[in-house]
């Protein structure tokens, strides 16, 4: 399994903190699969999102998500 956790806008339109799904998932699946599950709102958020993959930066999209890796979704951020 891969654990996601929500930040900001993305744990709004989740309606939680963090869920988990299948290991065999590529990040393109993994928005995918989110964005069936929570809808338009979600999907929205993860269109401007960056992805962390186990603390660290994820450019590419088509690396398969292994078995125990956390996925942080963090949307833009504002602020000063």
């Amino acid at each position: 399994m891969v654990t996601v956790r929500f930040f900001a806008g993305a744990r709004a339109a989740a309606g939680s903190a963090e869920e988990t799904l299948p290991a065999d998932l590529t990040l393109t699946s993994l928005v995918d699969t989110l964005s069936a599950r929570h809808g338009e709102r979600m999907a929205r958020v993860l269109s401007v999102a960056s992805f962390l993959v186990d603390g660290l930066a994820c450019h590419d999209r088509e690396t398969p998500l292994r078995s125990g890796a956390t996925v942080d979704v963090l949307p833009p951020f504002a602020g000063g």
